[in-house]
């Protein structure tokens, strides 16, 4: 059974080896990886690498929920893609283009069965409109 995918993207005005910085390192990820304002990252890890491993512990930050988001990666092309296979099995491919000083980012993902497709857009989106404020600004 073929999967929903679902595209997102943001325009960050920022160079991409600044943009290409703040996705991939972890002690930048945990500033922005995030859907919520009560939601943190209060870790990553990224072995960035065909068959590295990448988690980021996502939690509440009330403490009342909270999960790791990992997978293995399959394509990393510094400063162009990154393709990588969940940890449930989806898979998710993450362009970079740039275009003056700008970059553009433009994910697709296999939806997952427990949430509306709407939610996951949006929190996906949210994620990474959080990543265009933190590059932008810091």
């Amino acid at each position: 059974m073929e999967k929903t995918k679902i595209t997102i993207q943001t325009t960050i005005h920022a160079p991409i080896d600044r943009v290409w910085n703040v996705w991939n390192t972890p002690e930048h990820i945990t500033k922005w990886a995030t859907a919520s304002p009560d939601w943190h990252t209060p870790h990553a890890e990224n072995d960035l690498r065909v068959g590295g491993k990448f988690m980021n512990r996502m939690e509440a930050k009330d403490g009342s929920f909270g999960f790791d988001f990992g997978g293995t990666f399959d394509v990393v092309d510094t400063n162009e893609r990154i393709a990588y296979m969940l940890d449930d099995n989806r898979t998710v491919d993450t362009h970079f283009s740039t275009e003056g000083g700008s970059t553009t980012i433009v994910q697709t993902f296999e939806a997952e069965n427990e949430n509306p497709i709407e939610m996951q857009r949006d929190g996906w989106q949210a994620i990474l409109d959080n990543c265009k404020a933190y590059a932008e600004t810091n």
